[in-house]
């Protein structure tokens, strides 16, 4: 006896690859990742995107989504992917998808695929960090306890419990400045607001902003007065002098060289 088919045409074959790269500011960092694949789904459909499918009773669009930023923390730097089943420029895809967006869930690029995959090109994040009521001097003393730690075990709830993990592990660096913030973020009633700038590995579990200011309170005490705001600013690859690669300058490159008819010299790039 033969599996059963669906009973309708098999769903067009993808064409086209996109890369694309997207915000979440203000109020919408609230949004979590189900949340903003719904919006992108109906801006997709809005748009008249002419998408790729999955074969099977219940089609879905070909959508890939890479490392997406915990609910609460804003970022300029999110990832995913697109199949079409027609070639389309990819600044008018960008144009149409930003429009059907809400402010705050910003399409900020739009690059055709010039291969690889984007696991291939991040492995690593850049956070900036706003602890409000903090002087970086005694964020400074936090950080040098923490970097000098060989492990620093916090507790983060779950769903299914508590969970220990090691906070130190996946950080490769911790830099702090001092800033006063106004209306960009939250301050505390004198005004004094620490900004730390973090870079951290992707690791399994994920280390997260939230678990590198329990670190800093659980080895010095240091614990904002009012709550913190993260903003992932860049994800990439790591390289030898411990700074992110851009995960789509290859894609750039090759589209710039096709545009131009020069040869594509992405593939050296990769």
């Amino acid at each position: 006896m033969s599996a059963r088919q669906p009973d309708r045409p098999p769903p067009p074959p993808v064409v086209a690859r996109l890369r694309l790269r997207y915000a979440k500011r203000g109020r919408l960092r609230f949004t979590s990742h189900r949340d903003f694949a719904r919006a992108f789904e109906r801006a997709l459909r809005r748009a008249a995107i002419p998408m790729g499918y999955s074969a099977g009773f219940s089609p879905h669009p070909k959508i890939s989504y890479h490392g997406a930023a915990p609910t609460g923390v804003a970022s300029e730097a999110e990832y995913l992917e697109i199949g079409l089943a027609r070639a389309m420029d990819p600044d008018a895809v960008r144009e149409a998808l930003d429009a059907c967006l809400p402010p705050g869930l910003d399409i900020e690029e739009c690059v055709p695929v010039g291969g690889g995959t984007l696991a291939d090109r991040i492995d690593a994040s850049h956070w900036e960090i706003m602890l409000p009521g903090l002087a970086a001097p005694s964020v400074g003393e936090a950080v040098a306890k923490f970097l000098a730690a060989t492990e620093i075990l916090v507790e983060r709830p779950t769903k299914n419990g508590r969970r220990t993990i090691d906070a130190r592990a996946a950080v490769v660096s911790l830099v702090v400045s001092d800033a006063t913030v106004a209306d960009t973020g939250p301050a505390a009633a004198d005004g004094r607001c620490a900004i730390l700038g973090a870079v951290v590995r992707q690791v399994t579990p994920a280390v997260r902003p939230d678990d590198v200011i329990a670190a800093l309170a659980a080895v010095a005490a240091c614990v904002p007065t009012a709550p913190a705001r993260a903003t992932r600013l860049a994800q990439g690859r790591l390289d030898e002098s411990g700074q992110l690669t851009d995960p789509l300058a290859s894609d750039r490159a090759g589209a710039l060289a096709a545009r131009e008819g020069a040869p594509d010299i992405a593939g050296a790039q990769r």
